[in-house]
Parts: structure tokens; sequence; C-alpha cells
């Protein structure tokens, strides 16, 4: 359960009445990774296994779930415990630090070292209409329920151009990428054709994101950032934003959304 019943006093504009609400849960995570406290992260207590290992992922600690010898999780305490094959990998010590590169495109300078490892170009031809982009967010919209009781998560789908696959949603927006990645790399799922369907604000944290889960087309109800366009331009994303009212932008890579296909 990603929500709980909490008392409110309402003032509807007349007066103040004591009602039940709906809010979401929130709880913090520490992993630790092969007996050393890795990170904390405050989330939605949902597919946290998942969670646990897109975001290793996303940071460059494994490529492959087979690179995880185990992982238990404590939803109680708060702790998932991980341990890797391969013990004290140099990969550990430059999370959230600073890398300086010579890369092609000037929006580079901005990454994270292990952002400028595991960040991939995508070169996927996929194509898609405008209406199969709006028939996703449509769809992704439809499965937000926990979002319209509290208007307090953010949801995030992999697709197909044609159909949703599974959708994840989490207080974090992080956290909701994470868990769509941490799904593939445990189900070994190809992305040169997928599509992610995004709620929220496309900032360069989240085209990162996209670019190591290695889908070429990210869809958004929201705006990006100046920063997000030059990454995806940089990293070959197709960014649609402002999916709204049978209505959206292309920011970067228009060749791969068509008017009709």
């Amino acid at each position: 359960m990603n929500t709980e019943k909490i008392n409110v006093v309402k003032y509807d504009g007349d007066d103040f009445d004591h009602i039940q609400d709906t809010a979401a849960i929130e709880n913090p995570l520490t992993i630790q990774l092969d007996g050393e406290e890795f990170a904390t992260m405050v989330c939605t207590p949902g597919y946290l296994e998942e969670l646990v290992i897109g975001f290793l992922g996303s940071e460059g600690i494994i490529r492959s779930v087979k690179q995880i010898e185990s992982l238990q999780i404590d939803a109680d305490t708060g702790f998932a415990y991980v341990k890797l094959v391969n013990k004290g990998i140099e990969t550990k010590d430059y999370v959230s630090k600073r890398f300086i590169g010579s890369c092609c495109g000037k929006s580079r300078q901005f990454y994270f070292y292990n952002d400028a490892k595991t960040a991939k170009t995508v070169m996927s031809k996929l194509q898609m209409s405008v209406y199969q982009c709006i028939d996703l967010m449509n769809e992704m919209q439809m499965h937000s329920t926990e979002y319209r009781l509290t208007g307090g998560f953010h949801n995030a789908a992999l697709a197909t151009k044609d159909e949703l696959l599974l959708c994840r949603n989490d207080i974090g927006r992080h956290n909701a990428l994470d868990k769509i990645f941490g799904y593939c790399l445990q189900n070994r799922i190809s992305l040169s054709d997928k599509v992610i369907v995004f709620s929220g604000r496309i900032s360069s944290e989240i085209v990162l994101k996209v670019a190591k889960i290695g889908a070429p087309i990210l869809l958004s109800k929201s705006a990006p950032t100046t920063l997000a366009i030059q990454l995806a331009k940089d990293l070959g994303i197709t960014c649609v934003g402002f999916i709204r009212n049978n209505r959206l932008n292309v920011y970067t890579h228009p060749e791969r959304i068509q008017q009709v296909h």
C-alpha cells in the first residue's frame, strides 16, 4: 500500500470541516552495499527491489543483475542489503563526484563521473505518430489512480509505441524511473524500441536517467529545461513535452515523430 488515510481540517471557502483524506506514504530506504552504507533515499514503499536495482544501474554500480550476489530488503527498518559478486569495485568511489570532460556537446561537462560512464547515446530509428504519443499519455493518466487520490505521486511508464507495458509511481520522480529501469534489468528487456512516458518536468537528470535506460523517446505532459534539451540533443533522445489536449511540442530529434504512422 502506497497511501494511508489521514485526518484533515478542511476549509471549503465557507467553513471548517473535519474529514478523512488520503496521503502518499514516504519512507527512507538506506542501501548497504557490501557492508557499507552507500545511499539513503526517500521513497514510496512499493517495488523496492526494482528501485534498488534500478538505482544501482543508473549509478553505474551494476550493468546486469548477474553482478548482484544477494539482495535483501527489510521494509520495516528501511534497509536494503546488497552484496556484489565483484566486491569493492572502483565505481562506488565516484558516485556524485563531478567530472569535467572534453566530449562533444557543452552540456556534457555537467555530468557526474558515473553519468559520463553510463549515459549512452541512443541510436534507435524508432518512429511513432503524434496520435500514438497522445494515446500513451492518456493511457498512463488513466492508470494514475494514486495521484488522483493524493496529488503526491510522480508516474512513469514503459511502453512500445502502441501500448503501455508497465507503470510505476513514487513520491520521487527519479525513483519512478529507477523502478522502471530495475524491472528492465531484472527481465532483460530490450529498450531500443521502447518509449518512456513520464508525468513530471523534464530536467537534465531525467534525460540522463532515460539515456541510461536506453529508450529513444521520452514523452511528458510537462516542460523540459534548457539543459535537458541540450542533453537530449547530444544523447540522441527525442524529447516530447506538453502532451495535453491533443497537442504536443517536439524539442529534440523530431524525425522520430510523424504526423501519421
